[in-house]
């Protein structure tokens, strides 16, 4: 098993939190650069949707989340169950079909879920997972549970009709749920400033009268203190939060995705805000960490993923002739 205990707080906290965080986006770049590769040699199937450059949103949010607290994610997805606390190797091994995988081989790259981590799974609709995290939100409430829900969801999602409703109810029933918007600028090849006639998706929220903050989403840092401050009034009864966490995927939308719609030059200047390295000069300067222990991390995160690809290989490949077994059984009369 290739997992690390769930550490919340703030990723400036202390070098134990640093480190972790640091940790973290990098075991996420690592699996997302795996994935890519294995995806190359037709070792997996289907599609994938990569989240290298959107590394500090994912962490940034999960560390300000307990493990029985609820996230719904998207097609671009790896991310978000990295950050939760997953598998690495029931993760590749979803994502390459075999049985031991986190669906059964079943669900693949944009279905995985795991729901000892809270994680009630990624989604393929665009904006799919919102209406569930409400649901879960719901429940929390209903059961006194004490829990949050927390939705990511990209920018093109907060034109879909699933966004409208459930922020509506969210804000209504006062349902103590974060939705978190990873606005990258485009909605597969729609930019956001064709489909937005606002300055800030934030702004979205006082429709609702939810409160919406605009974060820089490459900043882990502010990311987990925006994140906590909503999880927080959620958790005192006070309703949902709009977090827009601005950053950009620096791969394509999807495998086949071929980018005519943005430059290389666009590109590689948010490559120079790359996520990863700004959190170690913040460490750095803060003399948190060395470059020697910065290496170290790089290291740890690339053996574990090179680890759990070669355990995930071993694994049995699914039967097809098992594939409804987890929709319905039949039930003799």
């Amino acid at each position: 098993m290739t997992t690390i205990p769930l550490l919340t707080g703030n990723p400036l906290e202390s070098n134990v939190h640093a480190r972790y965080a640091l940790l973290t986006m990098s075991r996420i770049r690592k699996l997302e650069e795996a994935v890519e590769d294995l995806f190359g040699r037709g070792m997996m199937h289907g599609t994938m949707h990569l989240s290298i450059g959107q590394e500090a949103s994912a962490t940034g949010v999960c560390m300000a989340l307990n493990i029985d607290d609820q996230i719904t994610s998207t097609h671009r997805g790896h991310g978000h169950c990295v950050a939760k606390g997953a598998d690495l190797t029931r993760m590749i091994a979803e994502l390459l079909g075999k049985e031991n995988g986190y669906c059964g081989g079943r669900g693949g790259s944009m279905h995985i879920a795991d729901v000892a981590t809270g994680n009630l799974g990624a989604n393929g609709i665009v904006g799919g997972g919102i209406p569930i995290a409400v649901g879960a939100g719901l429940a929390s409430k209903l059961m006194n549970r004490g829990t949050v829900a927390v939705s990511f969801f990209g920018d093109g999602a907060m034109n879909e009709g699933a966004f409208h409703e459930a922020a509506n109810l969210a804000a209504i029933w006062k349902l103590p749920v974060v939705f978190v918007c990873e606005n990258n600028g485009y909605g597969m090849s729609s930019s956001t400033e064709l489909a937005f006639a606002i300055d800030t998706l934030a702004e979205r929220g006082l429709g609702y009268g939810i409160p919406g903050y605009t974060i820089d989403g490459n900043d882990v840092s502010a990311v987990y203190e925006a994140t906590q401050a909503a999880v927080q009034r959620a958790r005192n009864g006070e309703g949902p939060t709009l977090l827009e966490l601005v950053t950009y995927r620096w791969k394509g939308h999807s495998r086949s995705d071929k980018n005519l719609y943005r430059t290389k030059e666009e590109i590689d200047e948010w490559k120079t805000k790359d996520p990863i390295l700004f959190f170690e000069h913040l460490l750095k300067d803060k003399g948190m960490i060395t470059d020697e222990e910065i290496a170290q991390v790089h290291a740890e995160a690339t053996s574990q993923v090179i680890a759990a690809v070669n355990e995930a290989m071993k694994g049995v490949p699914a039967d097809p002739a098992n594939l409804l077994d987890a929709v319905f059984k039949k039930v003799s009369a």
